[in-house]
């Protein structure tokens, strides 16, 4: 069965989550809940230690208490006058073994998705039943048509992704190794032309596949503490799911060679110097910005992105004078659209566009 959407309250407080949830080993059922187990923040350096479970705590300072866990308002009047002030509200999440989940925001967020890699004993090692749950989501987001933004994030506090399980890995033999990898490599491409924009999310270490994930999605946000690298050659074999190509078109030829063939890890400092990242926030405020940017998206004409999108993902892989005709015939697909035609209204008028994607 698949996982439960979690986050879906329907209420505006989608707005101002700031960090993720994992349950709480050994607890109970909280008395005014009827079935969903109590759950804990994960660790935030700007909120301090993990919350604890106890019944009475109400949160840090400026906190929203929902579920047991705190989620900041960041100081706005609206939302504090909106949900009544620091109180405790019910949000409809359950624990989950599953080691991808799906988080769909609504309202004013809605066509805003989060993929949450959630396997912790393995710190979001990509192993077969991982590798089989992201596929499964990428295949819905494909076909879903409501959605207008990825974005994909680790519920484990301190890493992203570690990469391959090479426990797991141990254990194949060739043959099962090169279907692996050759799937592994297959979601990753499946991924990278997804027709909506898809923001990778970092908090802690991306290594290996889990960078070679990162590097699929279109653009990056990291938290201060974030941490890359791709060690493949440590282990006497290359990146295999894109790695050697992604990561020069993104950075260079000389500096992937650099990271490629010395395995060192970067920070997100020298990480977003080179152009590994888009933007980097102070540690555990990544999914804050990359919602942030999510919304701007959304703002923005939906088959225009999508026809953005295709345009330089195609054209980067041609010559200028073949990318040009790409763009040409990226342009056609809007020019005798209804959204077309209500930005230019839109515009006229001094209002904020609604456009529908037709």
């Amino acid at each position: 069965m698949a996982p439960r959407t979690i986050f879906k309250s329907g209420l505006p407080l989608l707005r101002s989550v700031r960090h993720f949830i994992e349950p709480c080993a050994g607890t109970t059922v909280c008395a005014d809940l009827a079935s969903p187990p109590i759950f804990k923040a994960a660790a935030i350096p700007s909120l301090g230690a993990p919350h604890s479970c106890d019944p009475n705590f109400q949160g840090s300072r400026n906190a929203h208490i929902g579920f047991r866990f705190g989620i900041s308002n960041g100081g706005s009047s609206a939302d504090t006058k909106l949900l009544g002030g620091p109180t405790r509200r019910t949000l409809f999440m359950e624990a989950s073994s599953e080691p991808v989940m799906m988080q769909t925001l609504e309202d004013a967020d809605s066509g805003i998705v989060t993929l949450i890699l959630n396997r912790p004993e393995a710190k979001n090692a990509i192993g077969l039943q991982l590798l089989e749950k992201l596929q499964f989501f990428l295949k819905t987001l494909h076909e879903d048509s409501s959605s207008r933004v990825m974005l994909i994030c680790s519920s484990v506090q301190g890493v992203f992704c570690a990469g391959a399980d090479l426990k797991e890995r141990r254990k194949m033999d060739e043959a099962q190794i090169h279907k692996y990898v050759n799937n592994l490599r297959s979601t990753f491409k499946f991924l990278e032309v997804l027709p909506i924009p898809t923001i990778a999310v970092i908090e802690g270490a991306a290594l290996g596949g889990g960078l070679e994930l990162a590097l699929s999605c279109d653009l990056r946000v990291c938290g201060a503490e974030a941490i890359f690298a791709l060690p493949e050659t440590s282990l006497a074999i290359i990146p295999g799911a894109g790695g050697t190509q992604r990561l020069p078109r993104l950075v260079g030829r000389s500096r992937a060679k650099d990271l490629i063939f010395t395995s060192r890890r970067i920070y997100a400092e020298e990480a977003t110097s080179i152009g590994l990242v888009d933007h980097c926030v102070a540690a555990g405020d990544a999914y804050v910005k990359a919602l942030e940017i999510a919304r701007v998206i959304l703002r923005q004409g939906p088959l225009g992105i999508k026809m953005a999108k295709l345009a330089i993902n195609q054209g980067m892989e041609m010559d200028s004078s073949a990318a040009m005709s790409i763009e040409e015939e990226c342009y056609l697909q809007v020019l005798h659209t209804k959204d077309r035609l209500e930005g230019l209204d839109a515009f006229a008028q001094k209002r904020t566009p609604i456009y529908h994607g037709n």
